[in-house]
This record gives C-alpha cells, sequence and structure tokens, in this order.
C-alpha cells in the first residue's frame, strides 16, 4: 500500500538492531485517517475469509484491527498483556516475545470472547519473526476457533516470518513488504 511506505519513509525511523520506530503514527500517537485507509484495505483484501472476529494484540495491533473490523462489520478482540480483575479466573493465556520490550511477554484472552467454531482474522501492526502472530493462533486454536487470515501493516520479510505460517494453509497479506533495514536505510520489496 503506497500511502503507507511513504508514510514509513517520511516518519518512520530505522532504530538499528531490526527496530523500525512507527509509534508517530501506529500506536503511541495514531493516524486516524491512515488507519481506516489501511483498515478498508484489509477489508478487501479478507473480504472473502468469512471470519466472524478480527484478533489482536495490544497495543499497536488495535489500531489496524479496529478500523479492518470496522470495514467488514466484525467485532475487535484483543489479547491483552495483563489480566485486569474483570476477566475471569480461567483464562487463555500464552507467552511472546517482544522485539521492543526484549522480553516475553503475557497475551491473555477471556474465554467470554474468544469461542469454539469461531472464525478468526488476525491482524497486527508488524510480521516479523511471526513469534506473536503464533501466539495469538494459540491463543485461537486453544479457544477451539480456527484462523482464516493473517495481516500485518508491515512485514520485514528479513526476519523471514511468514513462513511460520505457511502450515496453517490460510491468506497472509502485508500492506507495506520490508526487504532490508541496512544502516539507517529502510527498502521495500
Amino acid at each position: 500500500m503506497e500511502e503507507l511506505k511513504q508514510k514509513i519513509l517520511k516518519d518512520g525511523r530505522n532504530l538499528g538492531n531490526g527496530i523500525l520506530k512507527v509509534d508517530g503514527f501506529i500506536n503511541h500517537q495514531v493516524d486516524a485517517r491512515l488507519m481506516d485507509a489501511c483498515g478498508r484495505e484489509f477489508a478487501r483484501l479478507f473480504k472473502d475469509v468469512r471470519a466472524t472476529k478480527v484478533l489482536t494484540a495490544e497495543i499497536s495491533g488495535i489500531a489496524p484491527a479496529l478500523m479492518t473490523a470496522m470495514h467488514l462489520g466484525l467485532p475487535v478482540v484483543y489479547a491483552r498483556k495483563t489480566k485486569p480483575i474483570t476477566m475471569p479466573d480461567q483464562v487463555f493465556l500464552t507467552l511472546a516475545p517482544s522485539h521492543t520490550k526484549g522480553r516475553m511477554v503475557e497475551l491473555i484472552v477471556s474465554p467470554e470472547h474468544l469461542g469454539s467454531g469461531e472464525r478468526i482474522l488476525i491482524i497486527d501492526d508488524f510480521l516479523a519473526s511471526g513469534a506473536t502472530i503464533m501466539g495469538l493462533v494459540r491463543l485461537a486454536q486453544t479457544a477451539g476457533a480456527s484462523i482464516v487470515g493473517i495481516g500485518a501493516l508491515i512485514e520485514k520479510a528479513f526476519e523471514g516470518g511468514r513462513q511460520v505460517f505457511v502450515p496453517l494453509g490460510v491468506p497472509v497479506e502485508s500492506l507495506a513488504c520490508i526487504a532490508s533495514m541496512d544502516g539507517d536505510q529502510i527498502t521495500f520489496a
């Protein structure tokens, strides 16, 4: 998606070690118009998968997931990283590495909002190693739901995460695919 690529080049920053700073328009401050355009594009790409819910991880995945769900007419469920007191004692929980936090984080979903028979479309901000999205896959599968598609705003193809999802046999789409981040450069595939 050209609009997203241009925004990455203009306002994103390559911090080195594979870290791309995009918090000025995706998660700390959100460019709502851009996220709406991204959600519209994801809705177009996944219109035929017959999803019943969109699943993401807090916090960075919420904006693109919400906009995608809005254009598909679906609810959004997001995996929490801490368990609030309002959540039941029995939850679906998995661990996933956080690239930006440099440690493992919990991903928690209430069984009240993710259940057997659901058709889940996962939308997240990044597809890098695939570990966080695989955490979401595990949560959905534990709940008895099936994955019908995976979308990421930005894919770092040089980390190889896309290959992790081949066994799932579902469509995997990214709106901006980065081939390399050498030096201070960002090169799209």
